[in-house]
């Protein structure tokens, strides 16, 4: 793990009390009533869609690079001789908010996992009944203070890194970078850490952002380790002050374009209402941008539970 290079992590709010609904959201866009009829009673009244695959994992050559999205954040990453799960989360319930489209596989069909990589703390990324039932993970790797809620999990070790650390094993490296959003569990723990990750291995460089909304890092990233594909993600931008903390499409391909990746694969939507734009808005929306920028040739729109190989 490298140090040298490492960069303040912000600097945490002084803890208090909400004095509202509102607070207990950074965006302080919530108000009770709407909140309950958007994001709980519409949703509960939807039928849940999507298929379960079982999936055909192919057999990969040295250099190649298979990519599974399983729904919302969550990713499973292949190479020929690693398998790594980014933010799994094969939840049907968060609470009270329902999962809307199935997770495109069921988690006994994944493969042995050599790696996770969890971005930050909130239930939708870190879903602790998914991290119990995987088989064996052999490590995780998570940003500053979310280790403690990974103990008892079934890891076989657990790493923490503040951004723009690097962790190194054998001939593949993670590095945790920078993004705008927070990483609270509860209301009180305002210091546990938040970011993406770039994982590197065999020649291949791929990025999942975690959440976040658009930044200037994004240009910092581009500089220092552009990656040949960006998950980028696309949902929960609605009403206007979500923006803060997620980012639309609009704001995806921007930051495709200064992170100077070759391919985009977008994410976080279509799974769980967690703001007010319709479901299938953010890919209809992204791909209108992508043609009229001259970037529906680098835009991967991928199925969930259907492995993709780069």
């Amino acid at each position: 793990m490298s140090g040298s290079d490492q960069r303040l992590r912000p600097a945490a709010p002084r803890k208090r009390l909400p004095r509202s609904f509102k607070e207990l959201t950074p965006t302080h866009s919530f108000k009770p009533g709407t909140f309950f009829y958007e994001l709980i009673w519409k949703a509960f009244r939807t039928r849940r869609t999507g298929q379960q695959r079982r999936p055909v994992y192919p057999k990969l050559s040295t250099g190649q690079l298979a990519l599974t999205w399983i729904g919302h954040a969550s990713f499973l990453i292949q190479f020929q001789d690693l398998n790594v799960l980014v933010d799994p989360n094969f939840a049907n319930w968060l609470f009270f908010l329902k999962r809307l489209k199935r997770a495109g596989l069921k988690l006994k069909d994944l493969p042995p996992i050599d790696l996770v990589l969890l971005t930050h703390a909130h239930y939708d990324h870190f879903h602790k009944r998914t991290l119990r039932r995987l088989h064996k993970p052999k490590l995780g790797i998570m940003p500053w203070g979310v280790g403690e809620l990974a103990r008892g999990l079934g890891f076989g070790r657990i790493v923490e890194l503040e951004w723009w650390d690097t962790f190194t094993h054998g001939d593949w490296k993670v590095t945790l970078t920078p993004c705008q959003h927070w990483g609270a569990r509860s209301l009180r723990d305002l210091h546990r850490g938040f970011g993406g990750f770039m994982l590197e291995h065999q020649g291949r460089r791929i990025y999942h952002a975690g959440d976040t909304a658009y930044f200037d890092g994004f240009k910092e990233i581009g500089r220092r380790c552009p990656p040949e594909i960006a998950l980028l993600p696309i949902g929960a931008y609605h009403p206007e002050g979500f923006r803060k903390v997620h980012m639309a499409p609009d704001d995806a391909l921007k930051a495709f374009k200064e992170l100077r990746a070759r391919w985009l694969v977008p994410m976080h939507y279509g799974t769980f209402k967690l703001s007010f734009e319709a479901l299938d808005e953010p890919p209809r929306w992204l791909q209108d941008e992508a043609r009229r920028e001259g970037l529906s040739q680098r835009l991967r729109i991928l199925e969930e539970g259907v492995p993709t190989v780069f």
